[in-house]
């Protein structure tokens, strides 16, 4: 067994077992990718097995904490089935979730969601492509199905180093399937959608976002960065009375549209904008209109710490913009999903928002992602979704 060993007082993090050794911790040792090494602290105390990437800034992803253990076929099979034996015990109304989400789950690198008797998979990290086929038919048994899809398409491939690879990995079937969520029901293409086809992290938000709906009898809706359109069919559901809905993709503009049909709605109850969110709510500003409900769900303007003041920036702009167009008494639901910013910031960047916009509001909840998107004690890293719902005064 190959060993790194660490700089004096790098071990801080292992022993507060956070996952995660970086490229400068490191004082010399080195294995191929995927590899697992034993992880020592400059005195030589054993601190983690933990799987080898030469490439990535995160040079190693902890498997185990404990010495004794062997990382080998019988410990990644009870790892998954571990993960897929907490999903029972979450409260979840849908036929689709997230099965193992990563570190959480203490599968670095490992992402498997399930749609319907579907699984998608991501090997996001050396250790989980090592394991490949070990992890995909422990996850096939764990869960009786027999069709796995790859979607190790993300940009995290490039940064440990690895090509990107997307097909069926076991069996085969359709790509395009319907998932079902609080009774309604939602297309998904799980070969070209985003993610492994959708966001399953948002669920709760949207069932949260349609009892706002029903509650306060919404007129008009503005969901921007509106994807496949589920925050619109949330509002639908809800009782909304119209919907605008933007993205800039038009075939997930076309995807959004067939959802409404798939669930019963009128098509003149919504308008979709192939367009660009920031352009468009200047463009509604200008022309004085308002809403009395703002979905603000944008992508990952934030990958790392990095790129932080960059993207606050740009959170501030839309949820300024936002707050102009609320109506006294209307509700913001806006989100961040960027591990680079902290929900802290997040709610400092909103607050700076509405003081620039002259808005003041009510933060009457905190977002988060839905439970089968778990943050542990160990990982905090693991909250990369966050959301304020904000009331105009």
């Amino acid at each position: 067994m190959k060993t790194i060993s660490l700089r004096a007082g790098k071990e801080r993090s292992l022993l507060r077992r956070h996952p995660w050794i970086f490229e400068s911790a490191i004082a010399h040792g080195g294995a191929d990718a995927g590899e697992t090494v034993r992880v020592e602290s400059h005195e030589g105390q054993f601190l983690a097995w933990a799987a080898y990437s030469p490439a990535s800034k995160i040079r190693a992803r902890v498997w185990s904490f404990v010495e004794t253990q062997r990382i080998n076929t019988t410990f990644l099979i009870a790892a998954c089935e571990s993960a897929i034996r907490a999903r029972a015990r979450f409260a979840i109304n849908s036929d689709s979730m997230r099965l193992v989400h990563g570190e959480s789950d203490g599968l670095p690198g490992l992402i498997v969601d399930r749609y319907g008797d579907t699984l998608v998979a991501q090997f996001l990290s050396s250790g989980a492509e090592r394991w490949k086929d070990v992890l995909a038919d422990a996850l096939l048994a764990a869960t009786g199905l027999s069709r796995l899809y790859e979607r190790s398409d993300a940009s995290g491939r490039v940064r440990e180093g690895l090509p990107e690879v997307s097909g069926w990995l076991r069996g085969d079937g359709p790509v395009e399937l319907v998932l079902r969520e609080h009774g309604w029901q939602l297309g998904v293409n799980i070969a070209t959608g985003h993610k492994t086809g959708f966001y399953l992290d948002q669920r709760d938000s949207r069932a949260r976002f349609a009892d706002y709906c029903a509650r306060l009898k919404f007129e008009r809706v503005l969901n921007c960065y509106c994807y496949t359109g589920g925050f619109t069919v949330a509002a639908l559901t809800g009782g909304a009375a119209h919907v605008t809905s933007i993205d800039s993709s038009g075939p997930a503009l076309a995807q959004a549209a067939a959802n409404l049909a798939l669930n019963g709605f009128a098509p003149e109850r919504a308008t979709f904008l192939d367009a660009d969110v920031n352009a468009s709510l200047r463009q509604f500003g200008a022309e004085g209109q308002t809403f009395d409900a703002i979905v603000l769900d944008p992508p990952k303007f934030a990958p790392t710490v990095a790129h932080a003041e960059r993207a606050a920036r740009a959170y501030k702009d839309i949820n300024r913009l936002a707050f102009k167009l609320l109506a006294p008494g209307g509700v913001l639901f806006t989100y961040s999903c960027s591990g680079g910013i902290s929900a802290e910031l997040f709610h400092k960047i909103v607050a700076s928002a509405g003081i620039d916009a002259q808005i003041d509001g009510y933060i009457v909840e905190r977002m988060g992602g839905a439970p089968d998107h778990p943050m542990t004690i160990n990982f905090p890293e693991g909250e990369y979704l966050k959301g304020l719902v904000v009331m105009r005064k």
